[in-house]
């Protein structure tokens, strides 16, 4: 439990600032591999998007992050052929305080209404990462973020998954709860800076 706490706790001091890796050194691949993950805004929306698939009953264990991942590729899209959409960051914001809140709030939303909320903050993702592709190859940078999509969702899955095995109901609460608090601080901390 130690060691998932630090990991959690290095994973949310990464900063926007830190969320480019220069395609032309490191490969369109790496790069968009990187971007969703060294980017705090990113990273704590999709650690969320995978805690609340993991902790709402059914099908959310998949559809969540299916449909975040499926609208993240189709923001991308729009953005790469010329669509404008936006208030782009403002949404990005939104995604880290509503999802992370709802964490915080232990919220349980029905499957549909979590998977729409979920696909249109994906897209608003998708569309930041397409406008902010630089020199990086469309193919190479859009699997690579995809992949780390995924993966961080996933992450987010698998240590909400542990604490409520390890955890009785009640102390789970409290500790997914708390993740929710702080990646929401985080959150909020890093768009004021």
């Amino acid at each position: 439990m130690k060691k998932t706490v630090l990991t959690v706790a290095v994973l949310l001091t990464a900063t926007p600032a830190f969320a480019h890796v220069d395609a032309m050194a490191h490969g369109s691949f790496m790069a968009g591999l990187a971007h969703p993950v060294l980017g705090a805004d990113h990273l704590l929306s999709m650690l969320a998007v995978g805690i609340l698939a993991a902790s709402t009953p059914g099908k959310a264990i998949w559809a969540l992050p299916a449909a975040f991942v499926a609208a993240m590729a189709t923001g991308f899209a729009l953005a790469l052929g010329g669509v404008q959409i936006p208030m782009v960051e403002p949404a990005i914001l939104a995604s880290v305080i509503v999802l992370c809140g709802m964490v915080a709030m232990a919220a349980r939303l029905p499957l549909g209404m979590l998977v729409l909320l979920g696909s249109a903050f994906g897209l608003f993702h998708g569309a930041a990462h397409g406008a902010e592709i630089g020199t990086a190859g469309v193919a190479g940078f859009a699997t690579g973020m995809l992949i780390a999509t995924a993966l961080l969702c996933g992450v987010g899955s698998v240590v909400t998954r542990s604490v409520l095995a390890v955890l009785n109901a009640a102390r789970a609460s409290i500790v997914l709860r708390g993740f929710g608090l702080g990646m929401a601080l985080v959150g909020t901390g890093t768009a004021l800076a």
